[in-house]
């Protein structure tokens, strides 16, 4: 059998190599494709990794692929209610446009519909049956070459508004097998789970027999020319639906054959319960040491390693994830964990927590529940950037070991949805996430409640538009992006926030605070006594054990804070950055401010966009985005960027 290699010239034909195989109605045109073998995936590189190691795949017997994307008129001669969904954001109206606005199962059961309508055997292509029928011969980039043709272009770049383009298909250059929109347009879901590449040839190959995401291929719209390329891989949550996923169809009756499913072992986790021991009989505070700890894996790890999020979990183990990325709008985006055990002074290496391959996964929270279990919430990105996001939850119940396929919870990728470190659980059971209401720096804060433990969740939000944020005013949305929230001892909420900040008395700004008493739907906002945060600072707002409410925030911004505002007195001395402060009257006033520091010089490093910093009496971490949580045992933990700190309530006091 041999390798199917063709010339640039016949490439750029209208596939004179290829039968046409037409059907009769709305079904799809399809081209014959015919048997053989190529070499599968590229060296990899960086983000990439994933395509690697190159590896031989054989196909003994040829198969059909539509000669397109399936188009809107074809699927909804399968569904017709999906016209509803023509035109959304601006994308795919037209009868000949790619279909838009589809999950993996609803491009699965139109294939099983045209199966019953014509008795031949139509299916999602596998991930080897696309690249081998897209690169038609070629090991270039595109099947174009280096580089892919005017007519494939659809607006190549991260845009935070996608901006519309028309997805017509057929309007480009076919590939030597006569395919059209194999570059772009939209991506095309595969039949395949997501797994590792094996080195191993491969005949017929199916992927993994199980999985969490599905397979897309051929990028998009909107997307940089990278993810167009024919050995790109990218992958989705099966039920996920936007504009930048469609699909094509196969008829094949080879008998495909699913590799074995690699897991790997998470590192040993003890699931005995641990045995808390209240650490009230003397004041403490710990040197902060990193929690980030560079893998020595091949776990991919960024240089911007930022966003934490913290939880205790149950064996006594404290549980950190964060994002790592080159580019905080970045496709190559990873959520990480790092554990530090009980008893152990060190964390653990970073392992991969979350991961969906080829999108922005900005925001994260984790939650231990009263049944022990912990909840995971994660933003995914339809692309880049951080705006249009969906949401989607996990549990674990053995300690965060193993987790729950992820589910969308909130499934619309659009705003209020970038998920912030911190959710609570209210005295009547709700559960209560934060989520930045905007991707700008003043865009105020969103909540999403759930009344059932998680199974559902709604937005209060009744879609006004962001209020002025003035002393007494009143909106729907939380001033302040990045916010904390807490609930009163009266059921109210009460949330800090950055940005929005509100002119107090003294004529300077002040951090916002906002109070609702009708579970979110309408809040009041108020200049606090606290000085406002700002750009690479992110506030922590808790209940604590011991009752009074605590906040750990910053004194002022080290580069945009007037020199004249910046610090804070602590008793009789001024000091900068990081400082925790408790409040005895449900945030009316914060009599005790204390900096985060031992007054021990030492040079530190807080990663992300703090970097090297000194710390000594009167000065502590400039800047980070904080986590918290209290674990049963009293202590108090927070992270930065990359520290770990702890203390306990007597120390606050002290």
């Amino acid at each position: 059998m041999r390798p199917i290699i063709f010339s640039a010239a016949i490439l750029l034909s209208a596939g004179l190599h290829a039968q046409d195989i037409k059907d009769t109605g709305s079904f799809p045109t399809m081209k014959e494709i015919p048997a053989g073998y190529f070499w599968m995936g590229s060296e990899g590189w960086g983000h990439n990794y994933d395509e690697s190691p190159v590896h031989k795949v054989t196909f003994t017997e040829g198969f059909q692929m539509s000669i397109s994307e399936i188009t809107n008129a074809q699927y909804e001669a399968f569904r017709p209610e999906h016209k509803e969904m023509r035109g959304k954001g601006g994308f795919s109206s037209g009868d000949d446009e790619a279909v838009v606005q589809v999950s993996y199962e609803d491009a699965a059961a139109y294939c099983r519909w045209l199966s019953e309508k014509t008795g031949k055997a139509y299916r999602l292509p596998t991930e080897a049956e696309w690249e081998y029928a897209c690169r038609a011969g070629t090991y270039t980039r595109y099947y174009s070459g280096d580089w892919v043709t005017g007519a494939m272009e659809k607006h190549q770049q991260t845009e935070r508004d996608l901006v519309p383009v028309c997805l017509k298909v057929m309007q480009s250059e076919p590939n030597a097998f006569g395919l059209y929109d194999m570059h772009g347009n939209v991506e095309e879901w595969c039949m395949d789970w997501y797994g590792p590449y094996v080195a191993a040839d491969q005949t017929d190959p199916a992927g993994p027999c199980e999985g969490i995401f599905r397979v897309t291929r051929g990028g998009s719209h909107n997307t940089p020319h990278d993810f167009l390329r024919s050995a790109n891989r990218s992958a989705a949550i099966p039920s996920d639906r936007h504009s930048q996923i469609g699909f094509r169809v196969v008829i094949s009756d080879a008998e495909l054959q699913n590799e074995d499913t690699v897991h790997k072992e998470n590192r040993n986790i003890r699931q005995r319960a641990a045995k808390w021991q209240t650490k009230e009989k003397e004041a403490f505070w710990n040197v902060p040491a990193p929690y980030i700890i560079r893998p020595q894996d091949s776990t991919p790890f960024y240089r911007h390693n930022h966003q934490p999020a913290v939880t205790w979990c149950p064996n006594g183990d404290l549980l950190a994830i964060w994002f790592s990325c080159d580019a905080e709008n970045g496709r190559e985006m990873a959520v990480l964990n790092s554990r530090l055990r009980k008893g152990c002074k060190e964390w653990d290496e970073a392992e991969l927590f979350f991961i969906v391959p080829d999108r922005n996964l900005t925001g994260s929270s984790l939650l231990t529940l009263e049944d022990g279990s912990i909840m995971h919430i994660n933003g995914v990105s339809n692309a880049g950037d951080w705006q249009n996001l969906a949401m989607a939850a996990r549990i674990s119940h053995d300690n965060g070991k193993t987790w729950s396929a992820p589910e969308l919870i909130a499934p619309e990728h659009t705003k209020r949805h970038q998920v912030i470190a911190g959710p609570i659980i209210t005295s009547d059971g709700r559960i209560i996430q934060c989520c930045d209401a905007g991707a700008g720096s003043h865009d105020g804060t969103a909540i999403h409640i759930s009344s059932n433990g998680g199974k559902t969740w709604s937005d209060p939000w009744d879609g006004s538009p962001l209020p002025e944020f003035t002393d007494g005013g009143t909106g729907s949305t939380i001033a302040g992006i990045h916010a904390g929230l807490v609930e009163l001892k009266d059921g109210s909420l009460m949330a800090l926030g950055r940005g929005n900040s509100i002119i107090g008395k003294d004529g300077r700004k002040h951090m916002p605070m906002s109070i609702s008493s009708d579970g979110g739907k309408t809040w009041t906002y108020h200049a606090s006594e606290l000085p406002p945060v700002d750009g690479g600072q992110r506030l922590v707002l808790k209940r604590l054990a011991e009752g009074p409410l605590m906040l750990v925030s910053f004194t002022d911004h080290p580069q945009r804070t007037p020199e004249d505002e910046r610090g804070i007195m602590f008793g009789d001395k001024k000091g900068y950055g990081m400082y925790v402060a408790l409040s005895f009257d449900e945030g009316k006033t914060w009599p005790v401010k204390k900096l985060m520091t031992d007054g021990v010089e030492r040079m530190l490093d807080g990663g992300a966009w703090t970097s090297q910093f000194i710390m000594d009496e009167t000065h502590a971490e400039p800047r980070g985005y904080l986590a918290c949580t209290q674990s049963p045992d009293g202590t108090i933990h927070i992270l930065s960027s990359r520290l770990h700190y702890s203390f306990n309530y007597l120390w606050i006091m002290e």
